[in-house]
């Protein structure tokens, strides 16, 4: 079975090989290097659901990264998982605006029925998969969270 965004991934690879962008080349390496991983630890091909996952986690660890660097002062480091951010971002779905978050999340509270904090599961259980790859789920859990409270 053919996988259309690992296949786009892999020729944006060549692409990045031929004018010689190295600092791109060496995110999508990284980037195919850990669908790769998944794919022989599970002993499975990943979907384009399953690679925005992956693609997804990179972007957190990165964002992760970014503000521990800042912390300590590194804006050099700042700088690369920056940049490294912005390369795994082209491979991801458009994000959604704060408008389209807040919409989906009113709308899976009314279809889950959530009335406390304590049925965020079900809530976060709804909106995970659609929400993969295109919003940061820490900020969209703080906002279930919030409109939980109320």
């Amino acid at each position: 079975m053919s996988d259309l965004l690992t296949d786009r991934i892999k020729g944006e690879m060549k692409a990045a090989m031929k004018s010689g962008d190295k600092a791109r080349l060496g995110v999508i390496r990284l980037m195919l290097s850990a669908i790769k991983q998944v794919e022989v630890d599970e002993r499975i091909v990943l979907d384009d659901q399953r690679t925005i996952a992956v693609l997804d986690k990179m972007v957190k660890q990165r964002r992760e990264s970014i503000r521990q660097y800042g912390d300590a002062g590194r804006d050099d480091l700042v700088a690369v998982e920056e940049a490294e951010v912005l390369v795994i971002q082209d491979f991801l779905p458009q994000a959604l605006s704060e408008v389209e978050i807040d919409q989906m999340i009113s709308a899976a509270v009314a279809q889950s029925g959530a009335a406390s904090v304590k049925d965020m599961g079900k809530v976060m259980g709804l909106l995970k998969n659609a929400m993969q790859g295109r919003a940061d789920m820490s900020v969209v859990g703080a906002k279930i969270k919030a409109a939980l409270a109320e």
